[in-house]
Parts: C-alpha cells; structure tokens; sequence
C-alpha cells in the first residue's frame, strides 16, 4: 500500500501536497476511494482512504491509526567516519533498512574526503534525501535523521555517554555478539572509514568510555563493516 509521511494529524482530514500529491496523482494515477497508508514520523500510522485529488493537492480522510509495526525496539545511532567518493550513499540506504536511528558522519584523523563545509551541508541535504526514500520504501515509521558531521572527539564522547558504546576495531575487541549479549535500548556505533582508527583514536574512545569490538577475523570494507553490524544487532536484539 502506498505511504507517505505527514505532520502529525490534527483532525481526520490531512492533505498531501507537492511532490507527494503529484506521485498520488501522476505517478501512482490513483483515484478517490484507493487507500493509502500515512506515518507520522514519531513512529504512529494512519490508515486513510482518498477523498479529491486536482492538480495541486490530494485530500484523505483517515480512517484509524495504530502504531508503526516496523520500528526496531533498539535506536541505533551509526557514527560513521566520513569514506571516499559515494559510499556514504549506499550505506545511509541500507543501514535506514536495516533499522538505524540516527547517521552521524565523523571526520576522523585518516579520512580521505574531507569536504569544505558548504560542500558538507549539501552531501548531508542528499543524504537525508536518500535516508527518507528508504525509508519509504521498506515502510518505516521514523525518518532517520542525517545529522552534521562531528569530529572525531565529539563522536567519541558522545559515543562514552551511551547506554552501550561500540567501536568497531578492526585490530580487535570484544566479539561483536558478545557485546550484545546484555539488553539495551540505545545502541551507538563508531566505524571508521579507508584505513580504520589510529592508535591513538583507539585509545581514546576507549578512555571515553566505548568498548572495542570486533567483527571477526577478516577485515570488513568501510561500507560493509556498518551493514554487517546493524544486521547483528538487529539479530540479536529480535528485530530481524
């Protein structure tokens, strides 16, 4: 069923406008009486049924609401070290399928893209893009947030203050399914980008309190690495 995202109703009648009313009517050529699914972004879904549709704007009548049953019971924030060329792409894509929370991209000491901060603000507008399109497409009840990029210190500490901090060390660590043996409902995760953390980034995010894991004896590419961690996690926490 097709779905789109809204403010949070405040009566029955809700209207789509721009880009997703020409998607009802142009794209999808639906008519008065299909049915439609809305989600609020605070994790609520709305059942609705079309009522008029013109050129501009698109009218649906909601009919019930429930809550998204799509939503992971863990928030996952991935700090993400920023990698070359589009890789943020693909891995913003995926990881929003899999069930993140919240992308963090982190400049870190051997990151190779380090973008001026213009350039940045409009990677980070097509990130977030991409973010709600998939979204979209696997039914999510939140639009993960694409938030600015942090230095690695900032990541770091805010990774120490987490109910569960991993940082994912290619060098070694606790086993990724160990760490995730005990319940929590806030999950961080720093990964690095072409050639991982230095010694001293390693050292220092452990001080700060996060704990180095591993993901086996292999060395996982920059965009593997974050996918293949969601996946565990969502595994073992029963949301997969």
């Amino acid at each position: 069923m097709p779905r789109f995202y809204i403010d949070p109703p405040a009566g029955e009648l809700v209207t789509l406008s721009g880009e997703d009313a020409r998607h009802v009517s142009r794209s999808l050529r639906m008519a008065p009486g299909d049915l439609l699914t809305l989600c609020d972004r605070a994790g609520m879904d709305y059942s609705g049924v079309l009522r008029q549709i013109d050129s501009q704007t698109v009218t649906v009548q909601i009919l019930s609401c429930q809550p998204c049953k799509t939503e992971p019971t863990v928030f996952v924030r991935l700090y993400q070290a920023l990698p070359k060329a589009d890789k943020l792409e693909w891995i913003v894509q995926k990881a929003v399928e899999l069930g993140v929370g919240e992308i963090i991209p982190v400049l870190t000491e051997r990151c190779i893209s380090r973008p001026d901060e213009k350039t940045m603000e409009k990677k980070r507008d097509r990130w977030q893009k991409i973010a709600a399109e998939a979204a979209k497409q696997c039914g999510r009840g939140r639009i993960p947030k694409v938030r600015p990029l942090l230095r690695f210190t900032a990541a770091a500490q805010e990774l120490g203050r987490m109910e569960r901090g991993l940082f994912l060390y290619e060098k070694g660590g606790v086993p990724f399914r160990e760490a995730m043996a005990a319940p929590a409902t806030e999950i961080g995760m720093l990964v690095g980008a072409e050639g991982g953390f230095s010694p001293a980034e390693a050292d220092a995010v452990q001080q700060l309190g996060g704990c180095a894991v591993s993901l086996g004896r292999r060395i996982l590419r920059c965009e593997t690495a974050p996918l293949a961690a969601l996946s565990v996690c969502m595994y073992e926490t029963g949301n997969l």
